[in-house]
């Protein structure tokens, strides 16, 4: 299959709106820029670096040639550049990736996925990581994987900041990290450019091997997914949806393809693919009889 290169692309062309409300809201919380200073200020950025180098196998084109060519063209179309660094860690029982620095990114992942997933499955799942390099959001992606180290110490006096988890700013990082992979997940399409290819993906993500893949489960699993995407979110009880979306160990496989086959089903996916001038879109307008789940993005920390 050939794709396209995606030369001068923007993650504004693509970028899912939960995504961009969610991270508004999380901007204009108190204490979000003293919070930055004090993760700068203990060097996290420099320390997660460090985890990686000091206990994974750093993978080259000698090492890991095909997963390293894979990576290297999941960047090309996605017109990522400078190339960061990949490395390879244990296997956990389930897929597993991660994107982490600010400054000079790596990307991280499992033995399980390198073999569980075939070449066009890696580019989705690679396009999924370094979509937060396109989206410059790394700073804040960062805060939140650190989130649950950094929550044991925001009562203590020496970071000063001990008013921020009862004032919401953990809930507002999860809830933008959940709306940040449905633009994750687009530019994972964008990536491997079959949306059959990222739906078996997603099915791998949630433990299912090849074996199990067969036409009949994949094909639930769609109408599963398009089910749940058809389902208003208004009749869900508030801190059913906060204790769900703050539980970092649920991939949310379904509603993540619910999502996806929204966006390719409305022809957005389509039109960019075939763009040759792959300009940013203006600020959608709000359309009359939106739902509050549309107006307000799932935004899980406003009053309903």
């Amino acid at each position: 299959m050939t794709r396209k290169i995606l030369t001068g692309l923007s993650s504004k062309t693509y970028e899912h709106p939960f995504d961009r409300k969610a991270l508004a809201s999380l901007q204009n919380m108190p204490g979000v820029s003293l919070l930055l200073k004090k993760v700068n200020e203990y060097g996290i950025d420099r320390l997660l670096r460090l985890q990686s180098l000091g206990s994974e196998i750093r993978i080259s084109p000698r090492n890991f040639p095909q997963l390293h060519q894979t990576f290297v063209e999941t960047c090309q179309i996605l017109d990522v550049a400078p190339l960061p660094e990949l490395y390879l860690f244990r296997g956990t029982g389930h897929i597993q990736t991660y994107i982490v620095g600010v400054e000079k990114p790596l990307v991280g992942i499992n033995l399980d996925a390198m073999e569980w997933l075939g070449p066009d499955e890696l580019l989705y799942i690679f396009g999924h990581e370094v979509a937060r390099i396109k989206s410059q959001h790394m700073v804040y992606h960062q805060m939140a994987i650190v989130m649950p180290t950094l929550k044991n110490l925001l009562s203590s006096t020496t970071l000063g900041v001990g008013g921020l988890v009862a004032s919401g700013m953990e809930l507002g990082l999860y809830n933008w990290r959940m709306m940040a992979r449905f633009t994750a997940d687009r530019a994972g399409l964008l990536a491997c450019q079959d949306i059959d290819v990222a739906t078996t993906t997603l099915m791998k993500l949630a433990g299912l091997p090849d074996e199990y893949l067969t036409n009949a489960v994949i094909e639930d699993f769609l109408i599963q997914a398009r089910e749940f995407a058809s389902n208003s979110f208004d009749t869900v009880d508030k801190v059913t949806k906060i204790l769900s979306y703050t539980e970092p160990g649920l991939s949310w496989v379904v509603m993540r393809a619910g999502e996806l086959l929204k966006w390719v089903n409305s022809g957005e996916y389509d039109n960019l693919i075939q763009q040759k001038n792959l300009k940013i879109p203006e600020e959608p307008e709000e359309k009359e009889g939106e739902t509050p789940q549309e107006k307000e993005g799932w935004n899980f920390l406003t009053s309903w």
